[in-house]
């Protein structure tokens, strides 16, 4: 590279000096937490603490029955039932973030090591990009990366890609005082770590390195960590505190009751029969604590975020952190950037208006020579190097197939003057393939028609009208002129063009396009009752036309009030901008920070708010917001705040996302109305039993085998059912509403209670007779109370378990206005029920002692699973008469 200057840069001990007084040129990355502290985090979930109290008391209870009343160790079953679905629950959402973890490791991997120019001892040489210090004379050339951020000493034709930290995608960089955008970001003279050098070349002297550097700060911010509260989490909160609450009311009524029905039945008091009734009853209470207390709902909650993870993988939706799956469904705004996200982040030719009907040969060697922009075809996308706008150009040949390489080389160049912004134009004398010197200029359409003799019959005025249309459809204009020269023809003198015979070509217009599926996809969110607003670093002209083309901004209804500058929005009081906040739709010329600010203004005013983002600048946002979503080609800063990494960087997929959370949390409600109907027709029969004096009929390994094993297999049933693309015609629901709404309160309350009444009809009819076949039922005359025998506690196991069983497919047809047998991409439904069915089918053959149980004949089998299906035929019955 030719240099204005001889620089000698720093010696060896100014190096030492400065990284020891400014240190290294490396972002510290974020502190994470040990392994140790990150699965302890998983014991701060309501359901697990409500869970570990549980298994405390537990613990407490079978001590006294151990030590105190000489019982077996079987009665320390129950508290390390509790504990193993404590440790599966959290083990579980453990080891799937962990896993996230390592993959997304493999798709941020940062390089520190990329060799950079710089001049020190009066010597050019390459060191590792986190060796550059503090006053260090770094030389940039096209497509590098920025190492670090400085102040230019020079710069030719130097054209920075800012988009990374403002938005911006290309920023024009000189030294030259005069020719500095007072509009700019950051200062003209200044080149910013992370940023890219599309076109050009320079030197400049570092000023910060690492953490010091805008990138730097702006990496520091995102790892503030505002502790934002999930919809989720706020949701099961609440339910914890209501199981909490129930629980030990109806601890505390049977602790009471008992209390008072003693001193009625007791004629005098004595003080050891009292205090063993009394841990009698306290034994009752905690046992009906522990039946009270989901123990599946924590593993249900893990297996529905779990499988969310692992299938949302699969539309380009890679997440890392379990509760933005659920999340995404909640959410009420997405924020989102433009370039790269709504649009292909790649200029291409929109359209072009040649006139006079030139050759092709003259329009694609004048593309192609006279041109900085190469072409890298290395990959399977081409990908520009250099000047975005001229690298359109050349796509645009390649599309039409022609290789520029071939054009460039077979025509001669002679002379060459550079693009400036002073001049707005470009032009190169060559000698022709066809054997003829011309002259190709190229720049701002206005200025290269006014230069033209012959403008094939084209007024100004119709120039000038094209343009506006253009302009108003956010594109970016040249204009194409040529002159096939004769000797003595003037062309280029003191820096300009002085040909006087130029024939005007046309005009091309070029854009960055927006995605096909976009306009579709931000449609589909709006239609969901999501807001979206467009958070750019382009002007108000161009992000309206972006709007107008996704279908967000609309001409007749929306004007002043929704659309606002970076300068405008920095201007806003906390109070005005919570007040205007909901009415944007568009921030243009956005600066580094406002989409953090923004993202809080939504969250003050109760938004559930999701994040777009793919450059460092994104970064705090993608922090603050309840789900960050970064971009698959996003910078590692970026990646690094996020939730959830983008691969295919669609905005299609972020609506695929939402439909992913909606139908999870359909999911877990499902579970819970499953497993609270069977708590509650649980409750009231421990409940009830206590004051009617009547054993428990159902032990500690069997309710844990409901409570545990059947659960979680129910719970993996209802998770692994597909995402239904009707939620998306739903609203986002409330964060203010309760988990269980209208009608699961209903359902939960009376089919639990039918099936509390039913049970405890069958458990009196029971304990009146003595039944050995169900055959019997109807024949046997009732006599005085014999209690249960092995074998009608078997019977009575059995009908509880396929009573909840069958409920488990009316709770997977809940709210979905379809019939329970449709199966229809749930095969793994099917499978999970046949495995419940064998398992209640084993337990009873061959559960023998530990499981209290004796097997059943082959006729109560077929009579049991036949009469107890009358759930499922009832519940089908109402989904079609609600039809």
């Amino acid at each position: 590279m030719s240099q204005k200057h001889h620089y000698t840069g720093l010696t060896d001990a100014e190096v030492l000096e400065s990284r020891k007084k400014n240190g290294v040129n490396i972002l510290t990355p974020p502190e994470k937490d040990p392994l140790w502290k990150r699965f302890l985090e998983k014991f701060g979930d309501p359901l697990i603490i409500i869970l570990m109290i549980a298994g405390a008391l537990s613990i407490g209870i079978s001590c006294y029955e151990f030590w105190g009343l000489g019982q077996g160790a079987g009665v320390f079953f129950e508290p390390i039932g509790i504990f193993i679905a404590i440790l599966l629950a959290t083990g579980l959402a453990f080891i799937f973030e962990l896993k996230a973890d390592k993959e997304f490791a493999l798709l941020n991997q940062v390089n520190d090591d990329e060799p950079v120019q710089v001049i020190r001892n009066g010597n050019a040489m390459q060191i590792a990009k986190k060796d550059v210090v503090v006053g260090d004379i770094v030389i940039l050339n096209t497509g590098e990366e920025v190492p670090a951020d400085g102040e230019l000493l020079e710069a030719v034709m130097l054209n920075i890609d800012e988009s990374t930290l403002t938005g911006e995608p290309i920023c024009h960089k000189t030294t030259d005082p005069a020719e500095f955008d007072k509009d700019a970001t950051f200062p003209s003279n200044h080149a910013m770590r992370g940023t890219k050098i599309m076109e050009g070349h320079g030197v400049m002297r570092v000023l910060a390195v690492g953490d010091k550097t805008e990138n730097g700060r702006v990496f520091e911010a995102a790892q503030i960590d505002d502790s934002v509260k999930t919809p989720l989490n706020e949701q099961l909160d609440g339910l914890g505190d209501l199981i909490t609450k129930i629980s030990y009311g109806f601890a505390a009524a049977i602790i009471v009751g008992r209390i008072v029905m003693y001193f009625i039945n007791v004629p005098e008091f004595e003080w050891v029969s009292f205090l063993a009734y009394f841990l009698q009853t306290l034994m009752v209470a905690v046992t009906l604590v522990v039946v009270a207390v989901p123990e599946g709902l924590p593993m249900a909650v893990t297996l529905s975020l779990a499988y969310s993870m692992r299938r949302m993988l699969k539309t380009n939706n890679l997440v890392r952190k379990m509760h933005a799956c659920e999340t995404m469904g909640a959410t009420t705004v997405i924020c989102t950037d433009k370039t790269g996200t709504l649009t292909q982040n790649q200029m291409q030719v929109a359209d072009e208006k040649f006139f006079g009907n030139p050759s092709d040969d003259v329009l694609i060697e004048g593309i192609a020579v006279n041109s900085t922009a190469q072409l890298d075809l290395s990959g399977d996308k081409p990908q520009v190097l250099g000047n975005p706008t001229e690298g359109a150009l050349l796509l645009w040949l390649r599309k039409r197939g022609v290789n520029y390489l071939d054009v460039k080389d077979k025509a001669q160049r002679i002379e060459e003057l550079p693009f400036s912004t002073e001049r707005k134009y470009m032009a190169t004398v060559v000698k022709s393939a066809s054997g003829k010197t011309i002259l190709y200029v190229k720049g701002a359409p206005e200025i290269i028609f006014g230069m033209c003799k012959n403008t094939a019959g084209v007024t100004k005025q119709e120039i000038d009208a094209q343009l506006l249309a253009y302009q108003n459809q956010a594109m970016r204009t040249l204009g194409f002129a040529y002159q096939e020269l004769s000797d003595g023809d003037k062309t280029i003198e003191n820096s300009k063009v002085v040909a006087e015979n130029l024939t005007f070509l046309g005009i091309v217009a070029i854009s960055d396009p927006v995605r096909s599926d976009v306009p579709f996809a931000v449609k589909e969110v709006i239609d969901a009752g999501i807001k979206v607003k467009i958070v750019t670093g382009d002007t108000p002209g161009t992000a309206k036309e972006i709007g107008r083309q996704i279908g967000l901004w609309n001409d007749a209804t929306d004007g002043d009030r929704n659309i606002i500058t970076g300068t405008e929005f920095a201007e806003l009081s906390d109070k005005q901008l919570k007040e205007r906040v909901g009415d944007l739709k568009i921030i243009a010329r956005a600066r580094p920070m406002d989409k953090k600010r923004l993202v809080e203004a939504l969250q003050a005013n109760n938004e559930v708010v999701a994040v777009t983002g793919d450059g460092t600048n994104d970064a705090p946002a993608l922090k603050t917001a309840h789900v960050g979503l970064s971009m698959g080609d996003g910078t590692s800063v970026a990646k690094e705040a996020s939730d959830i990494t983008i691969i295919d960087n669609s905005f299609s997929s972020i609506g695929r996302a939402v439909m992913w959370g909606r139908s999870l949390f359909q999911n877990i409600q499902r579970f819970i109305l499953f497993q609270m109907t069977v708590n509650v027709a649980a409750c009231f029969i421990v409940l009830f039993g206590a004051f009617m004096g009547m054993q428990s009929p159902l032990t500690v390994t069997q309710m844990l085998w409901v409570n545990l094993i059947m659960d979680t297999f129910a719970a993996m049933a209802l998770a692994s059912l597909p995402p239904s693309k009707t939620v998306m015609k739903e609203k986002p629901r409330s964060r203010e509403a309760f988990i269980i709404n209208n009608p699961m309160w209903k359902s939960i309350i009376g089919v639990g209670g039918v099936f509390f009444l039913l049970l405890l009809g069958l458990l009196y009819y029971f304990e009146h007779t003595d039944i050995t076949c169900l055959t019997e039922v109807g024949k046997v005359a009732m006599g005085a109370n014999t209690g249960l025998s092995g074998y009608e506690l078997s019977l009575f196991f059995t009908i509880f378990v396929f009573l909840q069983f069958w409920n488990m497919f009316n709770a997977r047809a809940f709210e979905t206005g379809r019939s329970a047998f449709h199966f229809k991409g749930c095969g793994g439904f099917g499978l999970i029920a046949l495995v419940i069915l064998l398992g209640q089918v084993l337990i009873v053959s061959v559960g023998g002692e530990f499981f209290n149980v004796e097997p059943l004949k082959f006729i109560d089998w077929v009579i049991i699973i036949g009469s107890t299906s009358l759930v499922l035929w009832i519940g089908e019955f109402i989904r079609l008469f609600k039809k």
